[in-house]
């Protein structure tokens, strides 16, 4: 017997432990069965578990467990990804600790440190994702650097080298002087910020004239390589063609012309530094300007600037650069702004240095028209598609990706120099020796490239690589492309579109049949969770307060296409309470004796109040599939918590028990019980996805017998669904729910004690709702606390709450049990406050100041005000009008 209340912790070790033990969702391709595919996308070795982990990974197991009862072979392919930079910097801080660094190991002992990290550390998201009763076969598990995705990175980078689609060349990339290496552009965050606008005067050589350009980066000046005004900004035509000499530098540089110069922004004027920022390196091309690179790798001077600022860091020198500038008479002024400056988004979170360095590129323009045009051409939906045009700007407008990384962990780039510089990339030593040796006609010393890969390079072959790609096997035959790709759209470019380059150019197919991108979750108020808000919700905590059942229901639910997800712990409280609601609920029908039956047919039922039952199973069984089928989870999971709640519980239970206590025949009652099984039955069958815990642990109680609800097949097919649809029953209870509902409603509005009998008399009715009456008055008597009598109501009653329902209106008379006149007072009095109060919000809300001014969740605050103000104005009047 199920225990007197729901504890969802001690239930979840327990299903738990008995999937592990059971081997439950272990793997072994079915040929007889049609495949169904998603990839997990691989969290980092150095993370925890946080919501949006819980987000994407709930929502691919409800896909995988609604799909596995469907009769599908369902892989969820699991694995890891080495996340290069991250682990780098926490093997790093944890050698600190011990007075060490890097160096001092040398390279190849700090990757044996990593390498002892991540068999420590690594493991533990993935125990913590089974708290949350994650389904992929685990055994299955991979990592981008075992030795097979290696030899997979290292034979993907060797052909595209020699297809002409990997090269190395000297261009301006976004530097990280803490972490010492490139980052791609993806890997940038501009970050608002405050700070200033210098103007600076530069002297026009040959005259006593200066030229003046405004900057936010003096200490840059040393790089400039001209001065650049705008070729129709008339203030500058005398200039053009003339030099600069550069202050402190005392160097000549040119005054051209060119269209990058806004005539509208600052003096119309700026200095063009093409080695320090990347609009300015653009200008540089156009005009043959030479580079001049002033910083070295920490982003101090070097020595290609005047020795007295040589070796400062960028910031130290941008103060001397202004005290020498002022003693010289050259600053103009400075101004306050905000403007943005780059960051490293995911790593140091130091400030970013556009820097002249040589680095290995894809050619991403090339790799991208297939991933364009597959989804162009409706091959790979997106969906929501209204991201389909932010896929396609990105890939129309693709820069050449930055693939290495100066950096010890990760993939190493297979690529071999000659003491000459000549390159030869290959699979491994022997063959860039092999290279070399036909090459030159004999041996030579060759050093391999000490940089690694870009992370995101060796994940963007995950969808094949997992599959043991490049042998032919029949998993990958059935299992690429995978159905769908259920990932976050912030890293639609980071990850998805990479991927459909890499999956279109090697497999000659997109990987993915369908993208489903979710959006953010973020706090109640519609915020960014961040450590230094204070308001980041931990997915853990939160199972361990209400179960891990409430939390991936209300992610699910939460999951409208293109919203983003506002999540607070009285949301998941909701839905705990929720999985209480269905725990009490079998608990009763198990206590009144409710069992399956073998012999159980639900096309078979006499009782109005079981095949109306029946037929809301059947209606919610295509509506759900529905759903589930166009990543509609919101609206699934809409559909399961109101019929169990509303439904079920709320009305289904309530009808049957006089039937249970002995007021019908005992065939009744046996079909009454039969039903009600059964009905709990599909409910944990078609809830199981959402909350695989309690669904488990439910059907365990109610039919011990059977295999585990992991195991089982999805209980319905499309043609007894449309059979069990009865829409004479359906009609007749939902009848019956709309009579009990307003007179309930109008009993509550007017504060008529529960307990109080009114008399109900009905006038204007039909031959139908007389015999409706007749067939249900028991539980419109029981339910509704009326008594029913067939006499006209007396007009000249005073005080009748009057409630219609189709054609005929119901009459209750109320003047014995309330002050007619007091209850019209009250409800009057309280009609004019929310009035007040409704007037109060709306001027607020047309004041274009406080719109303006008051901070997000102020105004949703309001408006809330607003919409729960007309709300309860509506009902008062309702109140008013049926106090006759």
């Amino acid at each position: 017997m199920l225990s007197k209340t729901y504890q969802p912790q001690e239930i979840e070790a327990k299903i738990i432990d008995l999937w592990e033990k059971s081997d439950v969702f272990h793997f072994e391709d079915d040929p007889s069965k049609p495949p169904f595919t998603i990839i997990m996308p691989p969290p980092n070795v150095t993370g925890s578990l946080h919501l949006g982990h819980a987000l994407t990974f709930t929502l691919q197991d409800i896909l995988v467990r609604y799909k596995r009862m469907k009769g599908y072979s369902v892989l969820w392919q699991p694995g890891m990804d080495h996340a290069g930079i991250t682990t780098q910097i926490l093997v790093e801080k944890a050698l600190e600790k011990e007075g060490l660094h890097r160096q001092d190991l040398g390279r190849e002992k700090f990757v044996e440190r990593v390498w002892a990290w991540k068999e420590e550390y690594g493991g533990m998201i993935f125990k913590q994702q089974r708290l949350l009763g994650f389904s992929p076969d685990w055994s299955r598990e991979r990592f981008t650097m075992d030795p097979h995705a290696s030899e997979v990175v290292i034979k993907i980078f060797v052909s595209l080298y020699r297809e002409k689609l990997i090269y190395k060349d000297q261009r301006l990339v976004n530097w990280d002087p803490k972490l010492l290496t490139a980052l791609s552009d993806l890997e940038v965050k501009n970050i608002e910020t405050k700070g200033k606008l210098w103007y600076i005067r530069y002297p026009v050589v040959g005259s006593d004239e200066y030229i003046t350009v405004a900057t936010t980066r003096p200490e840059t000046l040393f790089g400039d390589q001209a001065v650049a005004v705008h070729p129709n900004d008339e203030r500058y035509h005398h200039l053009h063609g003339k030099f600069a000499l550069l202050p402190l530098s005392n160097r000549e540089i040119p005054i051209i012309t060119d269209e990058y110069s806004d005539p509208e922004k600052g003096t119309g004027a700026v200095k063009i530094t093409p080695a320090h920022d990347f609009n300015d390196f653009e200008v540089g091309k156009r005009n043959n300007l030479e580079p001049l690179n002033i910083f070295d790798m920490h982003a101090c001077l070097n020595e290609k600037v005047p020795e007295e600022f040589q070796g400062l860091d960028r910031f130290v020198a941008r103060k001397k650069v202004l005290e020498a500038l002022t003693e010289l008479g050259l600053l103009e002024k400075e101004e306050d702004v905000v403007h943005m400056v780059p960051h490293a988004d995911r790593f140091s979170g130091d400030i970013l240095e556009p820097r002249i360095t040589e680095q290995w590129y894809v050619d991403a323009v090339t790799l991208a028209k297939d991933a364009l045009e597959t989804v162009k051409s409706g091959k790979t939906k997106i969906v929501p598609e209204s991201w389909s045009s932010t896929y396609y700007h990105w890939l129309e407008n693709i820069q050449p990706w930055c693939i290495s990384r100066q950096l010890w962990w990760g993939h190493r780039i297979p690529a071999w120099y000659a003491p000459d510089g000549e390159i030869f990339v290959a699979h491994d030593s022997t063959e860039a020796h092999t290279l070399a040796k036909n090459h030159f006609g004999h041996e030579v010393f060759l050093v391999q490239d000490e940089d690694v890969l870009d992370t995101w390079f060796s994940s963007s072959l995950w969808p094949f690589l997992t599959l043991n790609w490049p042998e032919k096997n029949s998993v990958l035959e059935r299992h690429y492309p995978s159905d769908v790709l259920v990932t976050g759209l912030d890293i639609i470019f980071f990850w998805v579109a990479r991927m459909m380059m890499m999956g279109m150019h090697f497999m000659k197919k997109s990987p993915f049949k369908n993208i489903f991108l979710h959006a953010m979750v973020r706090d109640e108020k519609g915020h960014k969770m961040s450590k230094s808000k204070g308001n980041v919700i931990d997915p853990l905590d939160v199972v361990a307060k209400f179960g891990g059942d409430a939390l991936r229901f209300t992610v699910a639910a939460l999951t409208t296409p293109g919203r983003d997800i506002r999540l607070s712990e009285s949301i998941v409280e909701n839905n705990r309470n929720f999985a209480t609601k269905l725990w009490n609920a079998t608990r009763f029908s198990l206590q009144n004796q409710c069992a399956l039956k073998d012999d159980y047919d639900p096309s078979t039922l006499n009782s109005p109040l079981n095949r109306w039952i029946v037929s809301e199973v059947a209606t919610l069984n295509h509506a759900f599939e529905n759903a589930l089928d166009r990543y509609r989870f919101d609206e699934a999971a809409s559909l399961l918590y109101h019929f169990v709640w509303r439904t079920f519980c709320d009305w289904y239970i309530e009808f049957s028990k006089p039937i249970f206590m002995g007021s019908a025949e005992q065939k009744e009652q046996e079909e009454t019980r039969a039903t009600t099984a059964w009905v709990l039955k599909i409910i944990y069958h078609m809830l199981n996805p959402f909350m695989p815990f309690i669904t488990e642990e439910l059907w365990q109680a109610l039919s011990p017998q059977s295999e585990m609800l992991a195991k089982a097949q999805w209980p319905f097919n499309a043609h007894k669904t449309k059979q069990l649809i009865d829409e004479n029953a359906s009609s007749d209870i939902r009848w019956l729910i709309t009579l009990i509902s307003a007179i309930r409603t109008s009993r509550t509005e007017l504060n008529v004690p529960p307990s109080t009998i009114l008399p109900l008399h009905v006038r204007d009715a039909s031959s139908q709702s007389l015999s409706r009456i007749d067939r249900f008055l028991a539980l419109l008597q029981r339910l509704a606390f009326v008594r029913f009598d067939s006499s006209a109501p007396d007009e000249k009653l005073k005080g009748t709450i009057q409630c219609v329902v189709q054609e005929a209106t119901y009459v209750l008379p109320i003047g014995d049990v309330l002050d007619v006149n007091k209850e019209r007072a009250r409800l009057e009095n309280s009609l004019k406050d929310v009035i007040k109060d409704i007037q109060a919000t709306e001027n607020k809300l047309n004041n274009k100041e406080f719109v303006q001014k008051a901070p997000e969740d102020i105004l949703e605050k309001n408006k809330a005000r607003l919409s729960e103000g007309l709300e309860k104005k509506v009902k008062l009047e309702s109140a008013l009008a049926n106090l006759s």
